[in-house]
């Protein structure tokens, strides 16, 4: 309790700001003809005014097709006046909307001094939360107190997410989709989140937080979208950027070992170089960007009890000293053919090294004596190649598209474990090697049309993916691997879909509908002789709509009602038949008989502007059928437990969400984020057939959770920024039981120097050296406590230079 005061004593005195919205830039576009003979009429002049006062906003002429463009709109009610010697001036109301990125007006025909107007199109910025309210944008840059680590450090802090036991979380879900670019890949993940830990953000120039996607994403991720948008510059000339970040982490024991291991590691080294390259002339604009971090980390430092209904008591502590290099390059290069033809051609290429060195010692319940004691070796190789073709057709119309899209990815999972086994009277050793090689293929096509109030969108989307995977068990004296898990299981992929979306806008209504429909077809053969599972898989055809409807009670607030339908299908690790030694008496393993979790959404959104910030507010409920996660259980004569997923059943998620963004002065801005929602899992009874078949029950649980975020941001005088960040995350609950209360405290500096070309930072993560992730887990003849004393305090200093 004391250091739940002591933080909201702490919050009491900082607050925050991550992101300050910004005024939309629109774009407008038409044409001109005469209405006699339907020709194109150059040289009109083309003025907007404001409705209210008439002042000037914007002017031009069209061009020898009667086209016409003025950029810089801002949204809102204006009017439309067109001139042309020897033709009767026009004046028509035109209204701008900031929901879609294009507005195109209907044909006008004059008689005489006539005009006609075609194809308005309205392109808009946004940064921080959209007026959509659907996203919300973040610059890496920003956020001061993580920079120089690894993007899923950088999320920490933003308005909206949550970090818990190393993955995201939006409004207490996990169930996130997370892009690069607007794609899935393998560095992320396909149907869940990997790798965020090893990226390095230098690499990444701003974080989208879509939660309610609509039709045009995949349908998968129930919780929500992340986009991480990477560098890339488009300037004339040669230009780029070359940073430099260094760090420590683990300064000193949490936690002393327990008797007889190894040191855990303290003064962990971090290291980050980043270079960005671009090069453009004329129609030709070359790229390329590339990091690599190398990392030090006590990764996990983890004390179990656990307790048995025979009254057995054991305690062990698993700590994992870890050496992580990760390297990501990205280049290509755009090429405009024309002025309505672009073609994209990039690669990117991903190299994870991972060593780790391990220790689990096991202790009886006094911790009087060692019972067993397994030291091993775990040496990883992840490899990503991918390459992308994209090519877009710009019609006449300002924006009406056509995206054509390729995509391959290769992606190789190359790892070695080596145990040694100590028992009291023997000692073996044990190793087992995985190989997996996933390759993907995604075909797309999508195609925009401007509408007068709006836009539709429609396109295809086609993907193939196969993952051949094989272990290969290579016991030694007193093995407690299990041979008969071995062997080699194939996955596979196949999935098209088409989808439709249509976006309406006026003076005081929005909507936006849209319908995905997707069939998948999943296919998952094991070896025959494994001893507990067969080959299985599942197809389906399903539609996933999606829907919004806001009302613009005036210029400033704006009310929102969200529907979506989304499914997670099971991940291919999820169902993977190998038994996974991670912890040695706590055992995970996959199950090819798990099948998808369809999860409904509806949401109420209002948002609040004014000069200096905004207020946004949501109220949201999810429920999910077939809900997906993992389930511990023991067999018996055996203390062993094996954690494998299942198909829980019905879960609920209910909530409110709010944000408050306000710039006081131009030396200080604060931001607070606060999210309380109820988590229930209904009653279910599951079986888990390894290694041999058991059926666990349990009874309906819920409770309250719930997360509170605050940032404050301050400039001072000679191009010094600073940021104080908190946050707090409530207990929740889990399948089997509950996952207690963390906080943690970050800070960080920058200034500006060398003419604003260079740029020095410093931060600190985690100040109080708070962060512990503690579980309390309750099984059928068992329960145990864990607490995860893993590194969290690292300090860090970079610099940046541009060219």
């Amino acid at each position: 309790m004391l250091k739940v005061r002591l933080f909201f004593v702490l919050i009491s005195i900082i607050t925050a700001s991550v992101a300050n919205a910004q005024a939309s830039s629109i774009a407008i576009s038409g044409i001109i003809r005469n209405k006699a003979d339907k020709s194109a009429l150059p040289y009109v002049n083309v003025v907007v005014k404001n409705e209210k006062d008439s002042s000037f906003v914007a002017g031009t002429v069209t061009n020898d097709e009667g086209r016409f463009f003025i950029a810089s709109i801002k949204p809102g009610n204006y009017r439309l006046y067109i001139s042309f010697t020897g033709f009767e001036p026009k004046e028509q109301p035109l209204f701008v909307g900031s929901l879609s990125a294009f507005l195109d007006l209907p044909l006008i025909e004059l008689n005489e001094q006539s005009t006609v107007l075609e194809g308005v199109t309205v392109t808009t910025q946004t940064s921080g939360i959209s007026n959509k309210l659907d996203k919300k944008a973040y610059s890496v840059a920003d956020n001061i107190s993580q920079s120089g680590g690894s993007v899923l450090q950088s999320m920490q802090n933003l308005p909206g997410v949550t970090v818990q036991d190393g993955k995201v979380q939006l409004r207490g879900n996990d169930k996130v989709t997370v892009l690069i670019d607007g794609k899935q890949t393998a560095l992320t993940g396909f149907s869940s989140q990997t790798g965020l830990d090893n990226i390095p953000a230098s690499a990444i120039d701003k974080i989208e937080i879509i939660n309610n996607p609509s039709a045009k994403y995949d349908a998968n991720g129930n919780a929500g979208i992340i986009n991480i948008i990477m560098k890339k510059n488009n300037q004339n000339g040669f230009n780029g950027k070359v940073s430099f970040t260094s760090g420590l982490g683990s300064l000193w024991v949490r936690k002393e070992n327990l008797p007889s291991i190894r040191p855990q590691y303290t003064f962990t080294p971090k290291i980050n170089p980043s270079v960005s390259l671009n090069y453009r002339k004329d129609r030709v604009n070359l790229f390329l960007q590339a990091d690599n971090l190398y990392t030090q980390t006590l990764n996990k430092n983890e004390f179990v009890t656990r307790s048995y209904d025979d009254g057995t008591i054991i305690n062990s502590q698993l700590k994992r000293n870890r050496n992580t290099n990760f390297l990501t390059t990205k280049a290509g290069v755009d090429w405009s053919i024309n002025e309505q033809n672009t073609l994209t051609v990039s690669g990117m290429y991903g190299s994870e090294k991972i060593i780790d060195r391990g220790d689990q010692p096991f202790f009886n319940g006094a911790i009087s004596q060692r019972l067993r004691l397994w030291q091993f070796l775990e040496d990883e190789l992840k490899t990503t190649a991918m390459a992308t073709a994209s090519y877009t057709h710009r019609f006449k119309e300002a924006g009406h598209l056509l995206n054509v899209g390729f995509n391959y990815t290769f992606h190789r999972e190359d790892e070695q474990y080596f145990y040694d086994n100590y028992l009291p009277s023997s000692t073996g050793t044990d190793a087992f090697k995985l190989l997996s090689d996933e390759q993907v293929y995604d075909f797309n096509i999508d195609y925009i049309r401007p509408l007068k109030y709006g836009r539709i969108e429609t396109g295809i989307k086609l993907r193939k993916r196969s993952i051949p995977t094989n272990m290969d068990f290579r016991p030694g004296a007193n093995s407690v691997l299990d041979m008969e898990a071995g062997g080699w299981a194939d996955y596979r992929e196949l999935i098209p879909a088409v989808y439709g979306n249509y976006v309406f806008e006026n003076e005081k209504w929005e909507a936006e509908l849209g319908l995905r429909m997707e069939y998948v077809k999943i296919r998952y053969d094991v070896n025959p002789n494994h001893s507990t599972y067969k080959s299985d898989g599942y197809n389906y055809t399903q539609p996933f709509p999606n829907m919004r409807l806001a009302y613009k009670l005036n210029e400033n607030n704006k009310l929102s009602v969200f529907y979506n339908r989304r499914v997670d299908r099971p991940n291919e690790v999820d169902i993977r038949i190998f038994p996974k030694y991670d912890d040695a008496e706590i055992i995970k393993v996959g199950n090819p008989a798990l099948r998808p979790q369809f999860t409904n959404s509806i949401e109420l959104g209002y948002k609040n502007t004014w000069s200096r910030g905004y207020f946004y507010a949501a109220l949201y409920h999810r429920f999910a059928n077939g809900t997906i996660t993992r389930i511990s259980s023991t067999v018996p004569g055996s203390t062993l437990i094996y954690a494998i997923f299942q198909n829980a059943g019905r879960s609920y998620n209910t909530g409110m969400e709010a944000i408050v963004s306000q710039k006081i002065s131009d030396a200080y801005s604060f931001n607070i984020n606060g999210n309380i929602y109820r988590n229930q899992i209904n009653a279910f009874t599951v079986q888990n057939k390894y290694p041999a078949p058991n059926t666990f029950s349990a009874d309906q649980r819920s409770a309250m959770s719930g997360n509170l975020k605050l940032n404050n941001t301050l400039h001072f005088a000679k191009g010094w920024d600073a940021q104080l960040a908190a946050v707090y995350l409530a207990p929740d609950i889990i399948s089997q039981g509950k996952i207690l209360s963390i906080f943690s405290i970050d800070a960080g500096a920058k200034k500006i120097v060398q003419k604003g070309k260079g740029e020095l930072f410093f931060n600190a993560t985690d100040l109080l050296n708070t962060m512990v992730i503690k579980r309390k887990i309750d099984g059928m003849g068992f329960r145990y406590t864990s607490n995860d004393y893993y590194e969290t305090q690292v300090i860090r200093l970079g610099y940046s230079y541009k060219f």
